[in-house]
């Protein structure tokens, strides 16, 4: 298992590269960048963007950059040496290769530099935000199988009968509702919508969440955390239920099973003991798919519903405001978590089921 995990840490590097790579160089292709915003803007706030663009002017290799010069046709009408200077600003009037070499040097050292239009580092807003996704991922993806889990083992055994027909039908209607449109009707219901003011409406915590005890902070961040974690599970409740009801009724139906019956085993050993960890082993196996999945895909509109500013909506304006340095470390953030996270699926799965080997796998 170890000769396993260090092959796959090894794959971790170059995968990250080719993902980084990849993705880099079809940005170049992308009309509309850095340069085509700060033009845009100079309009409402040039007494600022023209001090930059002066400092630039100065020191052309002030900041770095992702993307090719900006098109003169979307540029037309701006003085050129306005261009020129916004330009070198970012670094863009360098060859491509040079400004690719230098960004994946920084990176490899987690060095991803400044927001071009926040003005703050970038690894400071990643800081402030992966909390929050890190929290939506991890609290989402607990209950999901938490309650899943259960379900589908509870409806395995009493297969056809009413509580499963109900169960089923109730998870499903559930699954089919959109997670933002969940997230509204909640916070009708329950956050001072038009009802009931029982959960707060925004934010990981409340004012003077320092000063509380460390009991008083964990209820309070509980409280805050309920509804978003709600809203972006309850999607995910029906194909874990569905999977896990048809991975037990599979097993349930082989020999080994009626064996242990005819033997006299009691229902629950033969289930617990025997039937579970057999079971429950394609279920882990989508263990790390449901966390990318909550912590990737379905965050943003959660985050921005619930005034939570996580990586998925720092992530979404950056690609809005041609942010590169964000775009580009938010993608590395969710790459390198997404990979991690699935060879931690591969260890939970071995420590379930220690006969699996994947090192002999990897041989075959």
């Amino acid at each position: 298992m170890l000769q396993y995990l260090l092959k796959r840490l090894g794959l971790v590097i170059p995968t990250l590269l080719g993902i980084f790579t990849l993705n880099f160089f079809v940005i170049q292709m992308t009309p509309g960048g850095p340069v085509e915003q700060f033009i845009a803007s100079l309009e409402g706030t040039g007494s600022v963007w023209m001090e930059r663009v002066g400092t630039a002017q100065g020191d052309p290799g002030a900041m770095s950059a992702a993307a090719e010069p900006a098109s003169q046709g979307l540029l037309r009408g701006t003085p050129p040496e306005i261009v020129a200077a916004v330009e070198r600003l970012y670094g863009f009037d360098r060859p491509v290769g040079e400004r690719y070499l230098d960004m994946l040097g920084d990176y490899l050292t987690f060095d991803f530099g400044e927001s071009f239009f926040k003005a703050d580092p970038v690894i400071s807003l990643i800081r402030e935000a992966l909390p929050v996704s890190m929290t939506l991922g991890i609290w989402s993806t607990l209950l999901i199988y938490m309650v899943s889990v259960p379900l589908g083992i509870a409806r395995a055994v009493r297969r056809n009968s009413a509580f499963d027909v109900w169960t089923g039908t109730a998870v499903v209607v559930a699954s089919a509702i959109p997670g933002f449109l969940f997230a509204v009707l909640l916070i009708v219901l329950f956050a001072g919508g038009s009802y009931l003011q029982i959960f707060p409406l925004r934010g990981l915590h409340s004012p003077g969440f320092e000063e509380m005890s460390f009991a008083g902070q964990t209820l309070d961040y509980l409280h805050h955390i309920c509804l978003p974690v709600i809203s972006l599970s309850i999607g995910g409740f029906a194909g874990l239920t569905l999977l896990t009801r048809n991975s037990f009724l599979d097993e349930l139906g082989k020999q080994y099973v009626e064996l242990a019956r005819a033997k006299g085993v009691s229902e629950r050993t033969v289930l617990l003991g025997h039937v579970f960890r057999n079971a429950m082993l394609i279920v882990i196996s989508g263990l790390p798919g449901t966390f990318v999945r909550m912590f990737f895909a379905g965050s943003l509109l959660i985050e921005t519903i619930f005034s939570l500013n996580g990586l998925g909506l720092l992530g979404f304006e950056a690609t809005m405001q041609r942010d590169y340095p964000v775009m580009f470390a938010t993608l590395w953030i969710f790459t390198l978590i997404g990979l991690v996270a699935n060879i931690a699926g591969d260890i939970v799965m071995h420590f379930v089921d220690p006969r699996i080997d994947f090192t002999a796998r990897g041989r075959a």
